[in-house]
């Protein structure tokens, strides 16, 4: 498994537990479409980019 992927691994879980509304389809990472997965996630938490990507750092 890739780098990114292991990473994004150990996030999606974070992002679970502080997010019980996303599942696993909301949090499915493939680089080609990141930032499809990305803009649906702002779209179903009411996020703003820069609000999203703060949240991911943090996880």
């Amino acid at each position: 498994m890739p780098a990114p992927a292991l990473d994004w691994a150990g996030k999606k879980a974070k992002f679970k537990l502080k997010y019980p509304v996303l599942t696993d389809a909301d949090l499915n990472f493939e680089e080609d479409k990141k930032t499809r997965m990305l803009d649906k996630l702002q779209v179903k938490l009411g996020k703003t980019t820069k609000e999203l990507q703060a949240i991911i750092g943090t996880l």
